[in-house]
């Protein structure tokens, strides 16, 4: 009771009538901004002919009537195009900047000028038109002379009638962006959001185009509010800020792996992370948290983490732990690891204005908040009243912020959850962020919130990240962000937001995931079953159904909502849950190698089924399905009282998961509830683990020399790791299982156990020996090299 009646005290004091005045007023300030800005609008300028062209080792710089042209070649095939005026960005979207550069050759011709290196050709004709090639001549994307109007920059690049154009960050509606409009401008839509939102939380100006023919990925590094129109030519807006953009050619796999290059790859997660997270708005007090844990106890069902919302914190100050609710946090924080559980806590960038908060004060000495141009302590009110926000654009208010997570990580914390980083801030209407002319460091330059507000998450993930490799620089953190900007990868994963329930935004979440991942985002997830909203058994089991085949698997939902942990939902769906919970860990050992290949390619986990085939036009259009790498293919049921799924299938061969039937093209299948339509890539070797045995099931196919691996490690940084590579292969009659490895660790189970879908009556050699046949397989010794099945009907 002392607990409630102090919160609504605090929540008294926030929309007390002063409170609520000062909220309407800036509200309205931040309308009447937006009106002012509408208001000043004038006739687009172009930049003129070309007056002089200089040729560069690596490029050239053009000067044109009204603007500068600065084309770099960073390598064969990556170029980056500058267009000035305006401020160059710093570089806080990229990891990578130290580029050799590539030889270019330069000739001047009638039209212009040409640029060629192995891998990218580009012709500047006299107006500043720019036209992007192959070697071959191929055409890639045809760009008409960029126009300013004030400060604005506003660029158009063709599109071909079948040219398809995939990513932006978050965003509802099509997977394909053609035919859609899209802002970016990082918000919180302040309430469960539908189908039809935009902006949301995680705008990244990264796009990727496809056609038969080849397509390419750009990335235009400005942080400054942004519109896009995708029709008959790609139409972009920036309201600030120099034009500066990276394009390379290719398909996803190549420039994937080029953009993460560029602005990062991400780290490999903590293993625990790729298991299943409970949380709810929220979690209260300890005895809460006992209970919980007890009833995934008591129904036997794995977990890996628990997540503490905002009410865990004294007040809702950032930093503080509510020691009446939560009296031995640090104890609590060792009786769940010790079952394997972690716990993860809600942090907002949010401080409260408070002169005896050692939070506040320390900020405020130290001059780590944002500041209006009056070089006030700007402030709005969120959670705890009114809070200020610190500046992530000044290093050392980045390293004090990430030297404040001390405090939770001495309490047993291991995983931290970043909210409301858009910034947002509680208000009635109008734009609910800092106003734009806020006052931001950017690292000695100087600056303000229109350039600051969509690198705000990023760069509060980033300080988090630092901190935390600072304070226990051997252990592997985990990081959730709802909002973040290009590089966001490198720090931190990411959740959907206040996603509303309801079977349209099941289906909006896979073709959300998607386009996260084409936008070199590859770790994110939704709230099982949305964050708000009525809920039915069925509905729930097939959000989860979907959730346990996405990177970041967590059930959370809105205080207003009924309980949603796996029991409350009857016994029947009860079951069901669990089965999905073991597939899922089950699947342990192949997320983990997907996780490592991440963070090596930039490659994300969950992949549209064209991937690997861009030449498949049927594929193209295919937003209700996804590969989970390379080899597991998931058709989830989208719709109510739906117990057959029918789906397309990429080239080759596919199994069933469960009944081991094979299909090619298409397949039409039965999905019951607890057990959607799962599909293996025939010829791969899918690495599953239970009870520490590690079980290889083999989906052979004829033809097909495919090769599978298995990553492997210790955790922590710098942990020996391994991995093994297997190949499959059918001839003659025979299969055959070759096994090689590289790497320093040892192989982690002491068992292994070699199936296949549907076992007959085959024989089996391991290293020349024969193998008895089990109930599920055969067991053969961990260090194996070979192993030979004899198919049924032959000698």
């Amino acid at each position: 009771m002392r607990h409630r009646l102090r919160e609504l005290a605090v929540q008294w004091r926030f929309w007390g009538f002063l409170g609520l005045a000062r909220s309407v007023h800036y509200s309205v300030l931040g309308t009447w901004g937006q009106l002012r800005r509408a208001r000043r609008s004038r006739p687009l300028e172009k930049v003129g002919q070309v007056i002089s062209c200089a040729a560069r080792p690596d490029g050239a710089d053009l000067e044109l009537e009204a603007a500068r042209l600065e084309i770099r070649f960073l390598a064969a095939d990556l170029a980056r195009v500058t267009w000035t005026p305006g401020r160059l960005p710093l570089p806080y979207g990229l990891a990578e900047t130290d580029w050799s550069g590539a030889p270019v050759r330069f000739e001047e011709t009638a039209e212009g000028w040409r640029l060629a290196t192995g891998d990218l050709h580009l012709s500047v004709l006299r107006d500043g038109t720019l036209v992007w090639a192959t070697p071959d001549g191929t055409p890639l994307r045809r760009e008409a002379p960029p126009e300013r109007r004030g400060e604005e920059w506003h660029h158009r690049a063709s599109l071909a009638p079948d040219e398809a154009v995939f990513g932006l960050g978050e965003h509802t509606g099509p997977l394909d962006l053609r035919g859609t409009e899209r802002r970016l401008w990082n918000s919180d839509p302040m309430k469960s959001y539908g189908p039809d939102e935009d902006p949301l939380y995680m705008g990244i100006p990264v796009l990727q185009t496809l056609k038969p023919s080849g397509g390419y990925l750009a990335f235009y590094e400005n942080s400054h509010a942004a519109d896009f129109t995708f029709n008959d030519e790609i139409r972009a807006r920036f309201e600030g800020g120099a034009l500066r953009y990276y394009l390379t050619p290719g398909p996803p796999e190549h420039t994937l792996q080029r953009y993460t290059e560029l602005t990062g790859r991400p780290p490999l997660p903590p293993r625990w992370a790729l298991g299943y997270h409970q949380s709810r708005f929220s979690y209260r007090t300890e005895a809460e948290i006992r209970d919980l844990v007890q009833g995934f106890r008591k129904h036997n069902l794995p977990l890996s983490a628990i997540h503490l919302d905002i009410h865990y914190m004294d007040g809702f100050r950032v930093f503080t732990v509510d020691e009446d609710s939560f009296p031995d946090l640090k104890g609590l924080a060792e009786e769940l690891d010790a079952d394997g559980i972690r716990l993860v806590t809600i942090l907002d960038p949010g401080v409260k204005r408070d002169k005896d908060y050692r939070v506040f004060r320390q900020g405020s000495e130290g001059g780590h908040f944002c500041r209006t141009k009056r070089g006030r302590i700007a402030t709005a009110p969120v959670w705890p009243g009114w809070s200020a926000f610190p500046d992530f654009t000044r290093a050392e208010t980045r390293a004090w912020w990430g030297e404040q997570h001390s405090v939770l990580l001495e309490r047993g914390v291991t995983g931290f959850w970043n909210d409301m980083n858009e910034p947002a801030m509680v208000a009635l209407w109008g734009e609910r962020t800092l106003a734009q002319d806020v006052v931001h460091d950017f690292d000695g330059r100087g600056g303000t919130h229109a350039e600051a507000h969509n690198l705000y998450g990023m760069l509060m993930a980033r300080a988090t990240d630092e901190g935390l490799r600072r304070l226990d620089p051997d252990r592997r953190h985990f990081l959730l962000t709802r909002s973040g900007w290009a590089g966001i990868q490198r720090h931190a994963w990411m959740w959907t937001g206040d996603i509303s329930s309801g079977w349209d935004m099941l289906h909006q979440t896979v073709r959300t995931v998607l386009g996260l991942g084409l936008s070199g985002m590859p770790y994110s997830g939704p709230d099982i079953g949305g964050f708000k909203g009525t809920l039915g058994r069925e509905e729930y089991l097939r959000w989860f159904e979907l959730a346990a085949f996405l990177p970041f698997f967590r059930t959370h939902s809105s205080q207003s909502t009924e309980p949603r942990e796996p029991w409350r939902f009857g016994a029947e769906a009860l079951e069901r849950v669990r089965g999905l919970l073991r597939l899922r860990y089950a699947l342990m050992p192949y997320l983990y190698t997907l996780a490592w290949e991440a963070s090596r390619t930039g490659h994300p986990l969950v992949r549209p089924v064209w991937w690997g085939a861009p030449g498949e036009d049927r594929l193209r259009s295919v937003d209700d399905a996804f590969l989970l790498g390379p080899d597991l293919l998931l058709a989830p049921v989208l719709g109510p009282g739906e117990r057959r799924r029918r789906t397309m299938l990429p080239p080759g061969e596919w199994y069933s998961y469960w009944s081991g039937e094979r299909y090619s093209a298409e397949a039409d299948v039965e999905a019951p509830l607890g057990r959607p339509a799962l599909f293996v890539r025939g010829g791969s070797v899918l690495p599953l683990e239970q009870d520490r045995v590690l079980e290889l099931r083999l989906f052979p196919s004829a033809g097909v020399r495919r090769v599978s691996m298995l990553y492997s490690d210790a955790g922590g940084i710098g942990a020996e790791a391994r991995v093994d590579t297997f190949l499959l292969e059918v001839s003659d009659g025979k299969l055959a299982l070759r096994r090689s490895f590289t790497g320093k660790g040892h192989c982690p189970y002491e068992t292994i156990r070699l199936s296949l879908p549907k076992a007959g009556n085959w024989a089996c050699d391991v290293d020349g020996q024969r193998v008895p046949a089990e109930a599920e397989g055969w067991s053969v010794r961990r260090d194996f090299h070979t192993a030979h099945f004899l198919l049924p009907g032959h000698d």
